[in-house]
């Protein structure tokens, strides 16, 4: 099978190359076209794995970039329940076919494809004003239940909600015409997920992390995290990039955040100010319990050809103690994979920073998350929902965060 590869780059679609998949197995080859490389603003969609030159590439997988705009557990349970009740026609058997079948308006970045008639998946772009949530959180419980129908699932599908990650969401459209993403709660949830990562994202935010627009809604008794899109910009889509197919690991390779600055210092644009903001935000992770921050929950964005900064933060979530022995947090170096101060400010240098720099730092972003409670009521997070959190924000790091800062 062969696909064309497309791109919306600066408000047009450019023809980029063709990816090729093998008949049996999950071996593909890419091939940038002609046009493409003879542009003066080319650039490489995958600069590790796929980079700029003419012939061909290969991959006994699919490729990282292609990943990244396909669906994780939940996208892939709903797109197979799909299958079952005979909403979509066809089971994906491979990685790409599950790409393929996210609807093109909200598929993650600017990637498109097609097969010689219009974009695959092209739907109406219409998606769910946030009036929906009740209607869209009743759906994906029944796909929790195995209660849905045929109608529930036509309705998530045609929502764009098999975006990446494990946990229910969908594609929505907010109140000011800008794409957004509804995260749901799941049945079998022992704490408010959704309370959990706006307190994590608030706080990340008055401690100076760039981070995705966000606000905590209620549906119903319960809470929805709605988080706005940062791939679409004034209508246009963006390239978008995982740090994990930046990086180019391979399926187990959890990286560290000294390897994540590295690919900034090689790919980089705003190398400086890029490598600051990867260390407040490792700081962050460190003192907010934040262990699911794993290298496809950071991001980059193409803003110039070539070059990639890093996206707003997303997907922060405090794991309270009792939760962290089932997440794999990514080490601090290749040498240092226990959480800790210390060593968070022993390699500050690969970051560009001064001991100094490092610790100013670190007090800036200890002082927001002491605040946690407070922030957290502010928000009207009950005493409940607080409580279950508090492991994550009072912990043996912070306290040696605290005394490193004293001396």
């Amino acid at each position: 099978m062969t696909t064309e590869v497309h791109i919306d780059w600066r408000g047009e679609t450019h023809f980029v190359g063709r990816l090729h998949m093998a008949e049996r197995g999950q071996a593909v080859t890419f091939e940038y076209g002609a046009p493409w490389l003879e542009r003066g603003d080319a650039f490489s969609i995958d600069p590790t794995a796929i980079p700029l030159r003419a012939g061909a590439h290969h991959s006994a997988t699919l490729f990282g970039v292609f990943q990244d705009c396909g669906p994780d557990r939940w996208g892939r349970l709903l797109i197979e329940r799909a299958v079952r009740k005979q909403v979509l026609a066809s089971k994906p058997f491979r990685d790409l076919d599950y790409a393929l079948a996210l609807e093109d308006f909200s598929r993650i970045g600017a990637l498109r494809f097609r097969n010689d008639g219009p974009f695959l998946a092209e739907g109406d772009g219409k998606l769910p004003p946030m009036v929906k949530l009740q209607a869209l959180l009743r759906a994906t419980e029944a796909i929790h239940s195995s209660s849905e129908t045929a109608a529930d699932l036509r309705f998530l599908l045609g929502a764009g909600s098999p975006l990446g990650g494990a946990r229910p969401k969908s594609a929505i459209l907010l109140p000011d015409g800008q794409l957004g993403i509804a995260k749901f709660p799941k049945p079998d949830d022992t704490r408010d997920i959704a309370s959990g990562e706006i307190l994590a994202l608030s706080l990340a935010a008055a401690a100076g992390i760039q981070t995705v627009g966000h606000q905590l809604v209620s549906v119903g008794n319960q809470s929805a995290a709605v988080i706005t899109r940062f791939d679409r910009e004034r209508g246009q889509r963006i390239p978008f990039i995982s740090a994990n197919s930046l990086l180019g690991l391979s399926p187990g390779d959890a990286g560290a955040y000294t390897i994540l600055a590295d690919g900034i210092r090689q790919f980089g644009d705003k190398v400086s100010d890029d490598l600051r903001e990867l260390w407040r935000r490792l700081a962050f992770s460190l003192l907010a319990s934040n262990y699911d921050d794993h290298m496809r929950n950071h991001a980059f964005l193409m803003r110039k050809p070539g070059h990639w900064v890093l996206s707003p933060a997303y997907d922060l979530n405090p794991v309270p103690e009792i939760d962290r022995s089932h997440v794999n947090k990514t080490a601090i170096s290749e040498d240092q994979d226990e959480p800790s101060i210390e060593g968070a400010l022993a390699v500050a240098g690969r970051f560009g920073l001064k001991p100094t720099e490092a610790k100013t730092i670190l007090g800036e972003v200890l002082s927001v998350v002491s605040k946690w409670k407070k922030v957290g009521k502010k928000l009207h997070l009950s005493s409940g929902t607080l409580q279950s959190y508090a492991s994550a924000f009072e912990h043996p790091v912070i306290e040696e965060a605290r005394r490193l800062l004293r001396q």
